[in-house]
Parts: structure tokens; sequence; C-alpha cells
């Protein structure tokens, strides 16, 4: 778990960064769990369709991090549902952030972790074991690489490369 923060105050003291360092992502995520406040270092999956990496990740021990899936922004299928979500709050995930869909919205919220994603969609994803743990991402047109540090909040998400605090 981080320390208390403010996505505002670390834009703030962040506004002139044109190293690339400090990135916000786009206002296009719905808060889902039930946490709005989270950050913590990145772990990522990118995966189309099929949440086999999504699920063997949220199943090792999250150690305060935050999962950030490359879903392609696909509105067809959820990546995280109710059980996936459980097992996030169960081994210590600090969120997850989904550029794509979750399902089981009620349970979700029940659920001590952050999730953002684009929107909800009943229908379950394909298990083919397909995707790529660990790599740089694209959410959003934003890049998201593991190791980065993420910081969300009921007005938006950032991106670090290092941890950071408001000033």
């Amino acid at each position: 778990m981080t320390t208390a923060f403010s996505t505002c105050d670390l834009c703030d003291a962040h506004k002139g960064d044109t190293s690339g360092a400090f990135r916000v992502l786009p206002a296009v995520f719905r808060a889902f769990g039930g946490r709005d406040h989270f950050g913590g270092p990145v772990s990522t999956v990118k995966c189309h369709e099929d949440n086999s990496l999504v699920k063997a990740a949220l199943d090792e021990p999250g150690q305060g991090r935050v999962l950030v899936v490359d879903g392609g922004a696909s509105l067809r299928r959820a990546l995280v549902g109710g059980n996936l979500a459980a097992a996030a709050a169960r081994n210590g995930w600090a969120g997850v952030v989904v550029d794509g869909c979750v399902r089981d919205v009620a349970e979700l919220a029940q659920t001590p972790v952050g999730i953002r994603a684009l929107s909800a969609v009943p229908m379950p994803t394909e298990k083919r074991g397909q995707g790529q743990r660990d790599v740089a991402v694209q959410i959003q047109g934003v890049w998201v690489r593991p190791g980065d540090w993420l910081y969300a909040d009921a007005d938006g998400i950032v991106v670090t490369a290092q941890p950071l605090h408001a000033s």
C-alpha cells in the first residue's frame, strides 16, 4: 500500500516534466473496485480477449503491485471478473487497470482492491493461454512499463518512471 497521495497534487508538482517520465492516462477509465485510491509498482499483461495470463498474474503474490492489462481496448469480452478480483485482493495486489472490460460489477465493488476499466460486459474470455507478461504496453496511447509506478484516485491515473511524492 502506498502512502497518501493526490493525483492532482502529483500533476501540479510535475506539470513541467517534459522527459516523458511522468504520464497521465486519458480520462476514459471507470472505477469498479472497492478501493478508489490505490497505487504501486507496475506489472503488465498484454492479451486480447484471453485472460489466462491475467489469472496467472493475480494468482501470484502481488506485494502491493498494480497489474496493468493491455486488452487492446476490446469491449467484447471481460478480462477481470469477481473471481479474479477476489484473487487479487487475497494475494495482496493494490489494483488492476484494464484497457478493456470487466464483469461481475456488484462483486467488484465489494472487493478491497482498486479496479479501473473502460466498461463492463457480461461475456467471459476464451482461455487459449495466449499473451505476454511484463512487457511494455501502450494503454490508450500512453506507454506503461513493468517497474513504473501507477497512482489512481477519483481524479485520474498517473504513471511515473520512479515512485513520487506530492510536494
